[in-house]
C-alpha cells in the first residue's frame, strides 16, 4: 500500500476507533483489539462505508510462550472496493474464548477451526469446532512452541496385530549414530 494511502487510512482508523493501538509493521497498519471489543470492532470494519473492509483474507493463530496471554489471533482484511487492508491483533490467554467472527465473515469458519487445532485457542459461537488438520484421537496442539518437534507417538502397521498402533516415539536407532561428530 502506498504511503499516502495508509496515512490516509490510518488517520480514518484513528478517528473510528480512537481507543485501540496502532503501530505500523512495514507497509501494513496493524489495530490492537481486546477481545471484548472484537466483535463490535470488527463489524464496524465491515459496515463502516469509510473502512468498508468486505472480505477476511486470513486469520491465524500464533504462540508466545513468554507472554502473560500467551496466544495472538491476527486477522487480515481487505476492502477490494477501496483497495485498502488491516491486521487486527487480539491477545489471548490460555484457555480465553475469543468470540468467533464467522458470523460476520463466512470464510472465517475453517479459519478458526485451524487456529483451534494447531494451537488450541478456543472461539465461541463458532458453529462447528472441530479439529480440521488433525486425527479426532490427537492429542495437542500441534503449533504450539512447546509441542515437541518429533511428536508424541509414531504410527506404525503391526503385521502380527494386523493392525496399525501407535507407540511412544523412539529416537534411538541401534544402526545409526543421530548426532555423529564431523572429523
Amino acid at each position: 500500500m502506498k504511503r499516502e494511502k495508509l496515512e490516509c487510512l490510518e488517520q480514518e482508523v484513528a478517528e473510528r476507533f480512537p481507543g485501540l493501538a496502532r503501530e505500523r509493521l512495514g507497509e501494513a497498519l496493524v489495530l490492537h483489539v481486546p477481545v471484548e471489543k472484537l466483535l463490535e470492532t470488527m463489524t464496524r470494519l465491515r459496515d463502516d462505508i469509510a473502512m468498508d473492509f468486505k472480505l477476511l483474507i486470513d486469520l491465524a493463530g500464533v504462540h508466545y510462550p513468554d507472554r502473560a496471554a500467551p496466544f495472538e489471533v491476527v486477522y487480515q482484511l481487505l476492502s477490494v472496493h477501496k483497495n485498502h487492508r488491516i491486521r487486527i491483533k487480539v491477545a489471548v490467554a490460555d484457555g480465553e474464548l475469543v468470540p468467533s467472527v464467522a458470523g460476520i465473515w463466512r470464510s472465517a469458519d475453517w479459519h478458526e477451526r485451524e487456529a483451534y487445532d494447531m494451537f488450541g485457542i478456543l472461539f465461541s459461537g463458532h458453529p462447528d469446532l472441530r479439529r480440521i488438520l488433525t486425527d479426532y484421537d490427537f492429542h495437542g496442539h500441534p503449533l504450539r512452541k512447546d509441542f515437541p518437534v518429533t511428536g508424541q507417538v509414531e504410527m506404525r502397521y503391526d503385521e502380527q496385530r494386523g493392525m496399525v498402533v501407535k507407540e511412544p516415539i523412539r529416537l534411538g536407532r541401534g544402526d545409526r549414530e543421530p548426532y555423529r561428530k564431523s572429523p
